[in-house]
């Protein structure tokens, strides 16, 4: 399992100072036309964006092809530096308010991202973690994890989720998972009855393939 795309918020603000030049003096700018249209025409899979402005925050950088590395994905980032916030790493970063990351999912169990809470958003199944301040969705073959300072913020910018690189809007479900996610902890009745109508019963396809290596070698 790929232990970087889990990490706070703070934890990503390396990539951030690289692209916006830090911002522990100075405020980011705006996203450029050049940047921008790198994660437009990236190639690979759906990226997922709240816009090019979401609510009082403006798109200030965003990922491109140039420099995809698969286990961290695609990300994009709104806001300005929250006040007393610095990168991870003691730099010139700064942790920024909102922040929509998206991967490719590799299996996993999330039973290393600590306490969470298991829902479902816009259709799709999704876990609430990190103290509140990241929520991740198992969409198409995709992961799409939000993360914020605030959870009622990370909320509206899931309902406002829609593809930068591909036809889609706002409104209505996104895509069912077309894998079944490694949840950890409680199941309320909403999560257990999205992961039950997966396409091609994929979850209890992999109780079953589970179940099976339990009993033949003692694991799964």
């Amino acid at each position: 399992m790929h232990i970087r795309r889990y990490l706070p918020l703070a934890a990503l603000t390396l990539v951030l100072a690289a692209t916006a030049g830090g911002c522990a003096g100075n405020q980011p700018a705006p996203v450029g036309a050049r940047e921008l249209a790198e994660t437009q025409t990236f190639p690979f899979y759906r990226v997922y964006w709240a816009g090019p402005r979401f609510e009082r925050y403006r798109l200030v950088a965003a990922d491109g092809l140039a420099n995809y590395v698969s286990a961290v994905g695609e990300n994009v980032y709104y806001g300005n530096c929250l006040p007393g916030k610095t990168s991870a790493v003691g730099g010139g970063g700064c942790e920024l308010p909102l922040q929509v990351n998206t991967l490719i999912y590799t299996r996993h169990a999330n039973a290393a991202l600590g306490t969470q809470r298991n829902t479902v958003l816009r259709g799709a199944p999704a876990t609430i973690y990190n103290e509140n301040r990241s929520v991740a969705l198992y969409s198409g073959r995709e992961e799409i994890i939000v993360s914020s300072d605030d959870l009622a913020d990370a909320l509206r910018a899931v309902s406002q989720l829609r593809p930068i690189n591909a036809p889609g809007s706002p409104a209505g479900n996104l895509p069912a998972p077309v894998y079944c996610p490694g949840l950890s902890g409680p199941r309320p009745p909403a999560v257990r009855a999205a992961l039950a109508a997966l396409p091609g019963h994929v979850c209890q396809r992999l109780e079953s393939t589970l179940k099976l290596d339990r009993a033949l070698f003692g694991k799964g």
